[in-house]
């Protein structure tokens, strides 16, 4: 009882950690992508998510067909996003994350595609109708660094979540090794530096805007809200205080 009483009490405190707006903000995008105007949940959030990841490749194929852009820059994104998309589909069926099997609602599901995943197919088509801006470096250098960016941040994000799922499968607790010995969210750098390179290929003002604003209203929330969870663990103050957020030496 007493071992009840010590886990319960630093449970809830994990809870009175979180700020007010990222606790807000979180029932706001909770109600929205899961729970909108109720009814019955026929889909998995997964469902929605991985319609998105596959549907990229033949989207952004159909796109350059329509333009008729066969530029390197439209062949280097379409390589880019729409492999990406299925790196996905892979990772999901080997290891899915238990945060998307969850059911969510028809109208969640609607408002989950067109709030967030949507918008990333807009990246493609500002590039392949000729919306994006002049790259500030000579084509092949500005490919490379976007297929680099994009390449090592899918490497980081897949191996993190295969960190977690395996390790997690084992035993509970804290991971503090691996992937996550310096920084906390590595799973969450993996895809900040994959969609970083898609706005790169695109160089336009707009996917700037989404990055920022799904970096902010969802990505931040989320670790905020997982390192609340976290601190109910023993060593995690330790933990906490020999790593960083993201970024070795920076945040």
């Amino acid at each position: 009882m007493l071992a009840y009483n010590q886990y319960f009490t630093t449970w809830i405190s994990a809870i009175m950690s979180v700020p007010a707006w990222a606790a807000r903000f979180r029932r706001i995008t909770t109600w929205l992508v899961e729970d909108a105007l109720g009814g019955p949940r026929p889909w998995k959030f997964s469902w929605v998510i991985n319609f998105q990841k596959v549907g990229t490749f033949p989207f952004l194929a159909g796109l350059m067909w329509l333009y008729d852009n066969t530029s390197s820059a439209a062949w280097v994104y379409l390589a880019l996003h729409g492999s990406y998309g299925i790196a996905w589909l892979i990772k999901d069926l080997a290891f899915p994350d238990a945060g998307w099997q969850k059911r969510i609602t028809i109208a969640g599901g609607i408002n989950a595609f067109l709030g967030v995943l949507g918008w990333y197919w807009v990246f493609g088509w500002l590039l392949i109708a000729g919306h994006g801006g002049e790259y500030p470096l000579p084509e092949g250098a500005w490919f490379a660094l976007c297929i680099s960016l994009c390449l090592i941040g899918t490497v980081v994000m897949i191996g993190a979540d295969a960190q977690k799922y395996f390790t997690l499968r084992e035993k509970r607790g804290l991971i503090t090794d691996g992937l996550h010995r310096h920084i906390r969210h590595p799973n969450y750098l993996g895809e900040m530096m994959i969609y970083l390179s898609f706005a790169l290929m695109v160089w336009h003002w707009l996917p700037f805007v989404v990055l920022a604003w799904v970096w902010i209203g969802v990505f931040a929330v989320n670790m905020i809200h997982k390192e609340a969870s976290l601190s109910r663990h023993a060593g995690w103050s330790a933990y906490r205080s020999r790593t960083w957020w993201l970024i070795p030496g920076i945040c």
